[in-house]
């Protein structure tokens, strides 16, 4: 929404920044001089006990000179707050008497209207309040009690008690003078199918006010006191006000609360959050009886970019965990996510506060699981992998699960965990080495049931001698990642075309992971230099000086002449090929230790060479493959400075993993 000219600044002229810091901090009357608008204080951004923060309140600007947070009365509700810029605008705006101007008259309307309905629930809230303490709201009064509610937590909640009567709120609104239409329009009454007079929605139910953001009553959540009640608990109907698909109890405090680096805590229902709130777990939030939608998804994100679910650990809490999983998959970006507390069973947090006090809590919190743990569990939990269909029928429906995701590079890194699960389940607990599909060769001595324990098993003589029982397999990969991603910086254009094979590309070197979710990131980027920069940015500039460093990197071809787009195109293409046939013989040597239990003997020697022959008539078909380099796309002949550097770089990489000479 945009804002009409000196609207900003006539509130900003009318707001005093030390009035609105000073709701926040304790002035130090020392070193503060009222008369100048000169103030100090210890800094509510970071904690210290000198008086760093600074406010000048004639200039409106507030600076620590110890963490250099620095801005304006807008900034500062902003942050103190943990609101947008529109609901900051709203708040200050409140305070100095000023009306935010609406976008068109229709929507000026709809926000009086609103108002008014606002004002209506502010006093059914302050009637169901005194409802609590009278002898009607006794019975209410001992369940509270029971529940380990004390005063001030039902005072900070405003919990209150409507009672037993058809027409209680009813008569009370109308008494002061309040159309009948706007007390059925707010939610507390409805009429019957006969057109009767109107009745209590709530008669007979504990009172838990639901607020927005802004801290305005929407809503009423009700807990009936009757245990043959149809409905436990009830909650306000669709209203002007309410939508609880798009609304969260506690939401204000839980903002407030997340933007002082509490967690955001996603309990079920309105006693958890109380129970969490009342255990010094401020930031706690809840979806009002309903699955979680995407809305209230995403107004979560905008509290805190990983809030926990806290699900009851039984197969209905596991069930719900599933659904939100579903639903926050193709949502997934950069520093937003979900995390899994699941309850012991039969369990939620109040029971669990109750039993084992905050520290209970604290420790299940700081064990809550990560989406992609919860993704595993839902697709293996249960099931018997022994057979190969059953394995691809698993690798089938993880693939499609990740596909959802949107974001390239958040997809491969779950790609990376699903794979190290996998080799979990599959591979006898061997875990696999760090950023390789196939894992380190598996150690120690093989025992039936139990898998590899005490020393390793010495080699055969022929395994040793193996170009693939080496490292130069590893060494020559890496340098193929290098020489693949720095012709894909240099050209920048090519990469649309590659889009595809990065995605799909394991890469085993963390900077070159780095790199290559930057390239994707910006790959609409044309500009060489332009891009450099956003990669340095997002991967680092150590990263990128790396990449280049190596002088086979900056005798590659595309390296050197990054205007030759054919010969770039050429480059990558090859070098993508190379590295996806070596990592095809890596694969058939896993494979062949574990169809043979992993027993190092005579057969896995004879697998190891038929591997190692492959290898070799790859290595012998080099030089055919140059060839293809002599000629491009349009049959264009290569130059010899062309052709020439790039058979040097072949032939560092092929030093460099100690292969064959140049005979």
């Amino acid at each position: 929404m945009s804002l009409p000219p000196g609207f900003l600044d006539e509130l900003r002229t009318r707001t005093s920044l030390s009035q609105v810091v000073g709701r926040k901090v304790m002035w130090d009357t020392r070193k503060s001089n009222q008369g100048k608008g000169d103030m100090w204080a210890p800094c509510p951004f970071h904690q210290e006990k000198s008086a760093s923060f600074h406010v000048d309140d004639r200039k409106g600007f507030y600076y620590c000179f110890g963490c250099h947070a620095k801005g304006d009365a807008i900034s500062f509700v902003r942050e103190t707050e943990n609101v947008g810029f529109m609901e900051a605008i709203q708040i200050l705006a409140g305070e100095a008497g000023m009306t935010v101007p609406a976008q068109d008259p229709k929507a000026q309307e709809k926000s009086d209207r609103r108002t008014v309905l606002a004002e209506v629930m502010q006093d059914a809230v302050r009637f169901y309040r005194l409802q609590l303490k009278t002898n009607a709201g006794a019975e209410a009064r001992a369940y509270l009690e029971r529940r380990k509610l004390d005063m001030p937590t039902q005072d900070r909640f405003d919990i209150g008690f409507a009672p037993d009567a058809r027409q209680g709120i009813f008569n009370h609104l109308t008494g002061k003078g309040i159309a009948p239409d706007l007390i059925i329009d707010a939610g507390l009454c409805a009429r019957p199918d006969d057109g009767g007079a109107p009745y209590d929605r709530f008669k007979g139910r504990i009172i838990f006010p639901i607020r927005d953001a802004r801290g305005r009553c929407i809503g009423l959540g009700g807990r009936s006191m009757d245990p043959n009640a149809r409905a436990k608990y009830l909650n306000s109907p669709e209203t002007e006000l309410f939508d609880k698909g798009r609304s969260l109890y506690n939401h204000a405090p839980a903002r407030e609360a997340a933007g002082k680096g509490q967690p955001l805590i996603v309990a079920e229902g309105y006693m958890d959050v109380i129970a969490l709130a009342q255990a010094g777990f401020g930031a706690a939030v809840a979806p009002l009886g309903t699955a979680i939608t995407q809305d209230q998804l995403q107004l979560m994100w905008r509290i805190s970019p990983e809030p926990i679910i806290t699900l009851d650990g039984d197969r209905a809490g596991l069930a719900a965990a599933m659904r939100v999983i579903d639903l926050a998959l193709p949502l997934l970006e950069a520093g937003k996510s979900l995390r899994f507390c699941m309850m012991p069973e039969k369990t939620d947090p109040d029971d669990l506060i109750k039993a084992q006090g905050a520290a209970g809590m604290q420790k299940l919190l700081d064990e809550a699981q990560p989406m992609v743990s919860l993704l595993w569990r839902r697709e293996t939990e249960g099931k018997v992998f022994d057979s190969p269909e059953r394995k691809a029928a698993l690798d089938k429906i993880l693939r499609e699960a990740i596909k959802k995701i949107q974001d390239p590079s958040i997809r491969s890194h779950y790609g990376e965990d699903i794979k190290d699960l996998r080799w979990q389940l599959f591979r006898s607990g061997r875990a696999p080495k760090a950023g390789s599909e196939f894992g380190a060769k598996p150690r120690g001595e093989w025992k039936k049931g139990t898998g590899w324990i005490g020393a390793a098993l010495p080699a055969l003589p022929t395994t040793k001698s193996s170009m693939l029982a080496g490292q130069g397999a590893d060494i020559a990969e890496h340098l193929r990642e290098a020489v693949i991603l720095a012709a894909l910086v240099s050209s920048p254009s090519l990469l649309p075309q590659f889009i595809s094979e990065l995605e799909m590309l394991d890469f085993a070197v963390p900077d070159h992971r780095a790199i290559c979710a930057a390239l994707l990131r910006h790959a609409k980027e044309p500009d060489p230099q332009v891009l450099r920069q956003k990669i340095e940015a997002d991967a680092g500039a150590d990263a990128l000086e790396k990449l280049f460093a190596p002088s086979h990197v900056q005798l590659a071809p595309p390296v050197r002449d990054p205007s030759n787009a054919d010969l770039a195109r050429l480059c990558v293409a090859e070098e993508l090929a190379k590295l996806e046939s070596q990592r095809g013989v890596r694969k058939e040597i896993s494979e062949a230790m574990m169809d043979l239990g992993g027993v190092v003997d005579e057969g896995l020697t004879w697998r190891l060479g038929q591997a190692a022959e492959a290898q070799n008539r790859a290595v012998r078909s080099e030089s055919e493959d140059k060839a293809q380099y002599d000629v491009g796309p349009n049959g264009a002949k290569l130059s010899r400075d062309e052709r020439s550097a790039f058979d040097q770089m072949l032939e560092k990489i092929d030093f460099a993993k100690g292969g064959r000479s140049k005979s």
